[in-house]
């Protein structure tokens, strides 16, 4: 009778532990069907990407933000109340932008991998932005959503809309 319980136990872990090696063999793997990303290794490679675009701002050149756009990019900037719709409006965008030596930190992010192609990172940031004629700096909270496609192999932002979180009422 004891020799039997001990089987079933050892049968319960065996098939846990198999249990528990699917579900974390599938994480961050592409549905075969779909080519949808599942898991957080889609996520952390979309959540990457605001990175990759908070330190083109860092090196203060437009052209290097810019070159982070698809060409047919929309951008619906957080200082501007014009929509830019190509490289040269959105490199004309961030001349001015960068002035203000912006830095960015995301506070809340949600992602979505659409496919293997195309993503949606929605969330909150906040940028500590310096006055180029008194140098103090202050924080902006906004809102953001970037959309991602991948062109040739490369993530570029397709569509970029920001505005400054409203003060509540």
């Amino acid at each position: 009778m004891m020799r039997n319980s001990r089987i079933r136990a050892v049968l319960a872990a065996a098939l846990a532990a198999a249990a528990l090696g699917t579900v974390a063999a599938g994480v961050g793997v592409a549905d075969e069907k779909s080519g949808k990303q599942h898991g957080r290794a889609g996520e952390r490679e979309i959540a990457a990407l605001f990175d990759q675009w908070n330190a083109a701002l860092r090196t203060g050149d437009p052209e290097k933000v810019a070159d982070r756009y698809a060409e047919d990019a929309v951008l619906l900037p957080t200082a501007s109340p014009r929509i830019r719709t190509n490289h040269e409006e959105i490199a004309d965008y961030f001349a001015h932008f960068l002035q203000k030596k912006p830095r960015g930190e995301k506070v809340r992010s949600v992602i979505h991998v659409l496919d293997q192609n195309s993503a949606i990172d929605a969330g909150l940031y906040r940028f500590h932005l310096t006055d180029p004629k008194t140098g103090a700096t202050k924080a902006v909270d906004a809102r953001y959503t970037y959309e991602y496609e991948k062109r040739d192999g490369r993530w570029l932002i397709v569509n970029h809309h920001s505005s400054v979180v409203p003060a509540e009422g």
